[in-house]
């Protein structure tokens, strides 16, 4: 109760009152604890070093929590909605949902990105999973600060439903590496993925990666992580081989 009227009369600054604004647009109530969305915010590039302590405060506790959540009950809703698929199916399906990449979009799409707090000169070694990170921090502080059952609704009807096409989820595979291994292992092929070289810029990492297959270049690829370079030239060769 004090808490609530503490909250009720504060007065805050116009950048709190557009963030408040924000989390009720996306979370569909208002915070009770400002505090910890402001923190599942704070990337950890513009961390803050609690007293004399080794500890930096930052999103990635909430990160971990939120992650965890979000896992939890997809998995849950997906064990529901498809009563007779198997456990194969599911976690394929789950994994495609929560990855980085479908993760850094939703948040995108809710308006969450433009408000994670970085440093512009430090940041850009993580800036390709930093919106799904904070989407995940989101949800951590959304359990904290209203509880599982309103988070469980929150995922369910404010992220999931308005903005995933599960349905399309499962007919779209864009995992071409692991559509190339099957084919594979179907037609007694050895796949390989090789570095071929890491480049750093000043704002960016690029990594080269060659695809061979029985010992022979197929494909080279260039992505902004190891793994985005090896699906690019999985990508390729799918193509090529009408696989997709």
């Amino acid at each position: 109760m004090l808490n609530w009227l503490f909250n009720f009369f504060k007065k805050y600054t116009p950048q709190e009152k557009r963030l408040i604004d924000a989390i009720v647009q996306i979370m569909g109530a208002k915070p009770k604890n400002l505090a910890v969305f402001k923190l599942s915010l704070l990337h950890t590039s513009a961390s803050q070093k609690i007293n004399e302590t080794d500890f930096r405060l930052s999103n990635e506790r909430l990160e971990y929590l939120g992650d965890s959540i979000l896992g939890a009950i997809v998995a849950d809703y997906l064990y529901k909605k498809y009563p007779f698929k198997d456990e194969g199916f599911l976690t394929e399906i789950r994994s495609r949902i929560v990855n980085r990449e479908s993760l850094n979009n939703l948040s995108k799409k809710i308006g969450l990105s433009g408000f994670i707090e970085h440093d512009h000169k430090h940041a850009y070694r993580s800036q390709s999973s930093m919106s799904g990170d904070a989407l995940e921090a989101f949800v951590g502080a959304v359990y904290l600060d209203r509880g599982f059952l309103f988070c469980k609704k929150f995922i369910i009807n404010r992220l999931l439903i308005p903005y995933v096409d599960v349905d399309k989820v499962v007919i779209t595979n864009n995992n071409f590496k692991s559509m190339l291994i099957e084919w594979a292992q179907g037609n007694n092929k050895k796949v390989e993925f090789e570095m071929v070289s890491k480049n750093t810029s000043q704002n960016s990492y690029e990594f080269t990666a060659q695809l061979l297959i029985d010992g022979e270049i197929k494909a080279t690829a260039i992505g902004i992580n190891k793994k985005k370079a090896e699906q690019a030239a999985a990508e390729k060769v799918c193509k090529e081989f009408g696989l997709i």
